[in-house]
């Protein structure tokens, strides 16, 4: 199963562009309103709005997204995107990255079951959990 993101018009280009640069994800596939046959029947996007995005992270999951129509268009809720940082810094880097220009809803900090787990929103208002989890003992 693979999170499929709608974004407000000129929009997606610059989520996937932060994703990419917080979360080492690779740009698979990038398509335009522009570059569609679609265009015409799409009012409200413009040409070099993203139709279709793929993203690839390190791990192997996707994330897909789009500048959405404005009609179809509803705001991001009842859902986190959660990132399994391998380490300690990984964990801190992601969610300083994530939450830069958004909103912080629980610290990165430790917890019972994590070495650092926090939550935030990002400046596109996607919701992200972050989570590097506890070592087992040796």
């Amino acid at each position: 199963m693979n999170p499929y993101l709608n974004f407000p018009s000129g929009t997606t280009r610059k989520a996937f562009d932060l994703y990419q640069r917080v979360l080492g994800a690779k740009l698979l596939f990038t398509h335009t309103w522009g570059e569609s046959p679609e265009n015409a029947q799409a009012p409200g996007m413009k040409p070099d709005d993203v139709m279709h995005a793929t993203l690839q992270f390190p791990d192997g999951a996707i994330l897909m997204g789009a500048d959405c129509p404005p009609e179809y268009l509803k705001p991001l809720g009842g859902f986190s995107l959660s990132v399994n940082a391998e380490n300690v810094a990984d964990a801190e880097r992601f969610f300083a990255g994530l939450s830069e220009n958004g909103t912080v809803t629980m610290p990165l900090e430790e917890t019972f079951w994590a070495q650092r787990f926090g939550m935030c929103v990002d400046q596109f208002g996607v919701p992200w959990m972050v989570n590097c989890e506890m070592k087992a003992p040796e």
